[in-house]
């Protein structure tokens, strides 16, 4: 059954609702939240089977990547509420009324704390179908920030986001959420009609830089700009020394092509340029590797991307196939390009760009100085890898270039598989995300949805729990300068 594109009408409708529950959400306590978050990950986990079942079907995607991804949906579900809990996310600052403060005239009562930014859209991606879609970590910081969310669904899992709204719907219900707090628009105009309603207060998008940075430059543009906190592209280039290639060859080939061809290459973080030194022969035990079979990919449209991306980067002068083939029939399959690191530098904007499937480009280089040539020219990345050995001396030059250019630098791991933690950074500079200083994956999401505001000299009974003399929620805070503990 085809699940038809929401009514303009309808949109208006969801965004306003949306807006109500909202005004009572932000009110709610940290208990009232972390009861609610509990609950949609409990009712996630009840119905993972049926989820599982209709995500196989529409995504390709098979079923131990599906369950990994509904315990990790339901993981950082439980993990905003413990965030919640903690406190810290409310950055609470207090600075009592000093007469005799220095500057020259006397400091009044000032009280800061962070709040709820206001209604949030979401864009849900397409290869997570859990984790980055309905109630994935966009939806899950925004509803933990005291927000209301409306989920735009991906085009490529509809049967799956609806039944996933029905689910979340039904545990905020349950939890005692104000109804409207969460819903779910679909169709392309649908998501540009909700992200344009003046109710909207902030988005988050994962996807491609065109679809993303058209997103982002609506949401800059409306009479009131507002926050668009988009992941985009990202390239995720490695850097082996000639120590390492001559160490662990094998595990470096091993490790890069599981990397590469782990979920068919459809992961942000997959690894696509690998630099080796010209001499080391692991260009030739990558020729020699054992690639996976053809696999579907999660759509049409991403398998016709693959295509065209692998065969315009094969067609450089600079480029010849090390593994594998392009341009074939049915399934797409994994391949390896090779090219040189001279050839990078004289043409980084052609060869240097996302393949977003089961491909890599492998760049041999005759100095290691190549490599941080190479990395001082890069755009923006989510991650950036060296393999090396501690006392390799390009590794102090490498590490402090790589380190302005992504938001994730790596020491001998594989950059795929983004963990859920609290000092996790999934961001970068652009065209990685839209928003440099944030992040969509860890403690640290939630404060893409809050805002700040200071109270001045308020009645300690009007002030928000955080900022009250008595510190009712039992939370860290930073009292005239000094971090103090409840």
């Amino acid at each position: 059954m085809t699940i038809p594109a929401t009514t303009p009408e309808d949109v208006s409708a969801i965004v306003r609702r949306a807006a109500e529950a909202g005004t009572a959400w932000r009110r709610s306590t940290i208990v009232e939240r972390v009861r609610a978050l509990g609950a949609v990950a409990d009712a996630l986990d009840a119905h993972a089977d049926e989820l599982i079942a209709e995500a196989k079907r529409e995504t390709h995607l098979p079923e131990p990547r599906l369950r990994g991804e509904v315990r990790r949906t339901s993981f950082q579900l439980r993990l905003f509420a413990e965030v919640l809990e903690e406190g810290t996310w409310l950055d609470a600052r207090i600075d009592r009324a000093d007469g005799e403060w220095p500057m020259g005239a006397p400091r009044p009562d000032l009280r800061r704390q962070l709040e709820p930014i206001g209604p949030v859209l979401v864009f849900a991606a397409s290869n997570f179908p859990f984790a980055f879609s309905v109630a994935g970590g966009d939806t899950a910081s925004a509803l933990a920030a005291g927000n209301a969310v409306v989920l735009k669904a991906h085009r490529g899992h509809p049967q799956l986001s609806a039944r996933t709204t029905t689910v979340v719907q039904d545990a905020l219900a349950a939890a005692g959420a104000p109804r409207g707090l969460f819903d779910t628009v679909y169709g392309t105009q649908a998501g540009v009609q909700a992200l344009k309603d003046p109710l909207i207060q902030a988005a988050a998008f994962t996807g491609s830089i065109a679809g993303g940075r058209t997103l982002f430059d609506i949401a800059a543009s409306r009479p009131q700009p507002i926050p668009f906190y988009g992941e985009l592209g990202s390239v995720n280039p490695a850097f082996v020394t000639r120590s390492a290639a001559s160490e662990r060859a094998r595990e470096i080939v091993d490790g890069f092509v599981a990397s590469v061809t782990g979920s068919a290459g459809q992961l942000c973080t997959k690894p696509g340029v690998l630099l080796v030194p010209a001499d080391s022969g692991l260009d030739a035990l990558l020729a020699a590797a054992s690639l996976p079979a053809p696999a579907p990919l999660l759509n049409d449209g991403i398998a016709e991307g693959f295509r065209g991306a692998v065969e315009a980067t094969a067609s450089h002068d600079a480029v010849q196939v090390l593994a594998g083939a392009t341009g074939t029939d049915g399934d797409p399959g994994p391949v390896l390009l090779m090219t040189t690191a001279a050839a990078l530098r004289a043409d980084h904007e052609s060869l240097i760009s996302e393949m977003f499937g089961p491909a890599a480009l492998v760049a041999t280089y005759d100095e290691e100085s190549e490599m941080v040539a190479v990395a001082s020219m890069l755009e923006g990345q989510l991650t950036a890898t060296v393999v090396g050995s501690e006392g390799d001396a390009v590794a102090a030059e490498l590490v402090p270039v790589l380190s302005t250019k992504a938001g994730r630098v790596l020491w001998n791991e594989w950059p795929t598989g983004v963990s859920v933690t609290w000092a996790q950074q999934h961001g970068g500079p652009y065209p990685a995300t839209t928003a440099v200083g944030t992040t969509s994956v860890g403690a640290a999401a939630i404060t893409r949805f809050l805002r700040p505001v200071t109270y001045q000299n308020m009645p300690d009974a009007l002030l928000p729990p955080a900022l009250q003399a008595s510190n009712p929620l039992g939370i860290p805070r930073r009292i005239d300068g000094i971090l103090t503990a409840p």
